[in-house]
């Protein structure tokens, strides 16, 4: 199933007339995650029909103020709409410490219980598991503790072909091994391989999110293979350097983190407001990667199972 991410902000530092600060939603099986949330992230899920109702999580990248300063809103808002389901959020530390002043200060009787689980920045490793979807930290670069994340989903059951039940006559219990992977023996001594049984409906989806950090090779390696990459393009090659000094990326750097990492598409953002026009960012990265796109928003984008996904190695020993 397509993994599927609404841009909700894609501005840097300084909000523009038409750029906010970032944030994103992440859909997978119709299960609503929160990615960062910079100021209006609420206003902007009314703009584009996304219930705030339906977040199962919010997963912070780091605690610089445009990634962050939407969030305590929204958790005011959930409590006035009557929210009953504990809201997780996984975030690097000191967040405790932020979300407990506001909890005292703001929203000391939500009918809601806020969980917070603090990420490790240093480390690339599963934070989150459900029945469908694995998420990993993603250990960033920046000018501060900051983590990306890793939205893996899980490969789905097998099915079984129903011309091959009805020409080998299996019985339901064969069925049931065959759609648990083994291999299954006929009443004759045939064996048949699983592989000849069975198929899956459809190929697991990958997203990553990497936003803000600088060039770092080990990235590409952790997410190799993935569907669908975000990846942060603050700045132009010309400001290489300034990009270098603030914990940032260049457009062409992160088009370097997508090919490195043999990604099946690249959007890019959290543009700088120097950027009124975007295209010398979009064009920088397509010379390099061309399967890039400007992360716009109000888009929906899919990350489409390709079945070549070779990260996620616990690499925080290595």
């Amino acid at each position: 199933m397509p993994v599927k991410v609404t841009i909700l902000g894609s501005a840097s530092a300084k909000p523009t007339v038409d750029r906010h600060p970032s944030a994103q939603t992440v859909n997978v099986n119709e299960q609503y995650y929160l990615v960062d949330a910079g100021e209006g992230v609420q206003q902007q899920m009314f703009r584009r029909g996304i219930n705030p109702l339906k977040l199962r999580g919010v997963f912070i990248s780091h605690l610089h103020g445009d990634h962050v300063y939407g969030l305590f809103p929204l958790i005011s808002t959930l409590g006035l709409y009557g929210r009953q389901t504990p809201l997780e959020i996984f975030a690097p530390r000191p967040f405790g410490e932020i979300l407990d002043c506001h909890l005292r200060y703001f929203d000391s009787h939500l009918p809601y219980e806020v969980r917070w689980t603090e990420v490790s920045t240093t480390e690339h490793r599963i934070i989150f598991e459900n029945r469908t979807l694995e998420v990993w930290s993603i250990p960033l670069r920046h000018s501060l503790a900051a983590t990306g994340y890793l939205f893996r989903e899980k490969a789905p059951q097998l099915n079984v072909d129903k011309f091959k039940i009805e020409r080998y006559g299996l019985s339901i219990a064969q069925i049931v091994a065959a759609k648990q992977g083994e291999d299954i023996t006929l009443d004759d001594g045939t064996r048949l391989p699983n592989s000849e049984l069975t198929y899956l409906p459809y190929k697991p989806a990958t997203y990553a999110y990497c936003s803000d950090t600088n060039y770092s090779a080990r990235i590409a390696r952790m997410i190799h293979g993935v569907d669908l990459l975000y990846h942060e393009a603050t700045y132009a090659d010309s400001e290489r350097a300034v990009a270098q000094e603030r914990g940032h990326s260049t457009a062409a750097q992160a088009a370097r983190t997508a090919r490195d990492a043999e990604a099946g598409e690249l959007l890019i953002g959290h543009f700088s407001s120097r950027y009124k026009d975007t295209s010398v960012l979009l064009d920088e990265a397509r010379a390099v990667f061309p399967n890039t796109q400007i992360a716009e928003e109000g888009r929906t984008f899919e990350a489409v199972g390709r079945g070549l996904f070779t990260g996620s190695e616990d690499e925080s020993t290595k």
